[in-house]
């Protein structure tokens, strides 16, 4: 059963991309499932650090990007939006060159908090790093009439 309240669109979603971090870091929205979604950021210039690996922080930015994309699509977004609390990384492994996959899947789905587990691979499917991200649930406040 997909946890989507409204479903993913790739091309919107790569679209929305445009002119933020996650353009600039060449992250693509890949892969939309009924539970999580997948995404590609290239380790070049843009995503590795002084010694040429690919940066944790850059690897932060992929997981936070596809939880945060992941978790507004699970809410209403007429009446809430959601935006990271707290995130953490383990960086299990080094990459060099190529690119590197993410997915990220929920862990809890509440009504004020999410927890999203993000796991983002190398080419030969390694796991180079996990992270978990908590969203913060907000309500959208309505408009004051006048």
């Amino acid at each position: 059963m997909a946890i989507w309240h409204q479903q993913p669109d790739l091309v919107k979603l790569n679209e929305r991309g445009k002119n933020t971090a996650v353009e600039s870091l060449g992250i693509v929205i890949t892969e939309i499932g009924d539970d999580y979604i997948k995404g590609t950021m290239p380790v070049d210039h843009r995503t590795v650090q002084p010694m040429g690996l690919l940066h944790g922080g850059a690897s932060v930015l992929l997981a936070e990007s596809l939880g945060s994309i992941a978790a507004n699509y699970c809410v209403n977004r007429d009446k809430f939006y959601c935006v990271g609390m707290e995130i953490n990384a383990n960086h299990l492994r080094s990459v060099k060159a190529g690119t590197v996959t993410g997915i990220t899947r929920p862990l809890h789905l509440g009504a004020t908090t999410q927890v999203w587990e993000i796991k983002i691979y190398n080419q030969a499917e390694k796991l180079v790093c996990i992270s978990r991200l908590t969203i913060a649930v907000v309500k959208r406040l309505e408009e004051k009439q006048v």
